[in-house]
């Protein structure tokens, strides 16, 4: 087990894991054990320390975004002169966005749409409880996210029953095509063209793309528009736009390489206030 410390000020796991980025986590301990693709960490705080122990200290030191300096996005997100953006930066100091498995992430958000968290994370945990290869980790079971050939073996019918609802045929149709095609072109490509590649899978929309391409591909240039965002956008910015997509490209071009970041700030403080 590797065991490591870091600075807390710019890392809250709290703050990090309950923003609607990732949905495999629970609370253990002092803090959360969290799983992603086949691997598991426990993360939490310990006075000015956020401490996280594994069994891959490198591959986690990755996932948690930890060799980019928080600081100066957090200086950033201040110097725009948006009230509720200095707030989110404030508030969410210890925000940070995650590196996260690219397939489990296409899988995970098409999960998500017209969905609340708690009905997510049983679906998918549902998911790999069916599908995944059981680990074990600090003495307990958990099971791994289920790969692309092992989902796509699955009719539209056992989604529908573990509680996917609609998204049935989504969930079978995006997992044939990745399991045939795989998805290594779409690491290549920008973040315009990703979109693109992306909303041709079946269920996969422009807001569900910019997810994925933030949290899966760390195209960070992306801002996903949700009716949080839709709400702060007429709110806070007086935004006149009703189109999801122009709403995106408003944000994205006054945010530029920073919007994802900012992004998270501004969703943060919305939903606080609220």
């Amino acid at each position: 087990m590797v065991k490591t410390d870091y600075d807390a000020t710019y890392f809250n796991p709290k703050d990090v894991l309950e923003c609607g980025q990732i949905f495999r986590f629970v609370p253990f301990g002092q803090g959360y054990k969290v799983f992603t693709a086949d691997k598991a960490c426990y993360v939490y705080t310990n006075g000015v320390k956020t401490v996280t122990e594994c069994e891959d200290g490198d591959y986690f030191y990755n996932f948690f975004d930890l060799g980019r300096d928080y600081a100066a996005i957090n200086k950033k997100a201040k110097e725009y002169n948006v009230p509720l953006l200095t707030r989110g930066s404030e508030l969410g100091r210890g925000l940070r966005l995650l590196n996260q498995n690219a397939e489990e992430m296409i899988y995970s958000f098409i999960i998500s749409q017209n969905n609340n968290i708690p009905r997510i994370k049983g679906i998918i945990e549902r998911l790999c409880s069916a599908l995944g290869e059981e680990r074990e980790f600090m003495g307990e079971k958990y099971y791994a996210f289920p790969t692309s050939e092992k989902l796509a073996q699955m009719p539209a019918e056992f989604y529908k029953g573990i509680g996917a609802g609609y998204r049935d045929n989504y969930l079978a149709e995006t997992s044939r095509k990745i399991a045939a095609e795989g998805i290594r072109e779409l690491y290549t490509l920008g973040s315009a063209e990703l979109k693109k590649k992306l909303t041709a899978y079946t269920g996969i929309g422009s807001k569900v793309a910019d997810c994925i391409s933030l949290f899966g591909f760390g195209k960070r240039e992306c801002f996903p528009v949700d009716t949080w965002i839709e709400k702060l956008y007429r709110d806070d910015f007086g935004g006149t736009l009703k189109d999801r997509n122009k709403i995106n490209l408003y944000f994205c071009g006054l945010f530029g390489e920073y919007a994802g970041y900012m992004q998270q700030y501004l969703f943060y403080a919305k939903r606080e206030n609220m």
